[in-house]
């Protein structure tokens, strides 16, 4: 097997796992609604088109921009697998809190240990690791734009998804969590 399917296998596993686990959840109280997340969820849709689809068209974008190296290859699925297991941890630490959508929870409450303390947003950082290393496992311009894309998605949604949980937590609360904890990167801005 090459870095290419053991990747796309991981993807396939990590969606499944991801889908099977949306059932362990607490029931909803409150939503942000369609109007809001409309703009997150056209950035990611457009962003795997581009990254999944678009690399398998023909022509201007589809072109690799380095050579396929196997080394490099395995480097990236051993990235993209430690992304999917930090998101898992987070999904995990999270609980029946966890939601798809942008929710309050039956017994919301903010969460700030686990990977919650090194990051806001762990289960974005891990799945951007993940499409980050499919993206330059690809290596062509609309793999890089999808991913770009999907970064953009992500932070739309943490944004979003901050305003939502300041109003229904507590502003100070959530404040005072976000100097402390920076939102995707360890140690980047917060």
């Amino acid at each position: 097997m090459t870095p290419h399917h053991v990747l796309s296998l991981s993807w396939l596993t990590w969606v499944a796992s991801w889908i099977a686990g949306s059932f362990w959840a607490a029931p909803t109280q409150k939503k942000a609604g369609w109007a809001a997340e409309r703009p997150f969820r056209i950035q990611m849709i457009v962003g795997a088109l581009l990254l999944f689809v678009g690399s398998a068209l023909k022509g201007y974008g589809a072109a690799r921009l380095w050579p396929d190296d196997a080394r490099l290859g395995w480097l990236l699925v051993a990235v993209a697998v430690i992304g999917f297991a930090f998101t898992w941890w987070a999904r995990l630490h999270l609980g029946p809190l966890w939601s798809a959508g942008v929710q309050k929870k039956e017994g919301h409450r903010l969460v700030d240990t686990g990977p919650y303390g090194i990051v806001r947003h762990p289960i974005y950082t891990g799945v951007l690791a993940a499409l980050g290393a499919m993206a330059a496992l690809i290596g062509t311009p609309l793999a890089l734009m999808g991913f770009a894309v999907m970064v953009w998605g992500f932070w739309t949604k943490a944004r979003l998804e901050e305003r939502f949980l300041s109003v229904e937590i507590g502003a100070e609360a959530y404040a005072a969590y976000a100097r402390r904890v920076p939102m995707l990167l360890p140690f980047g801005p917060h």
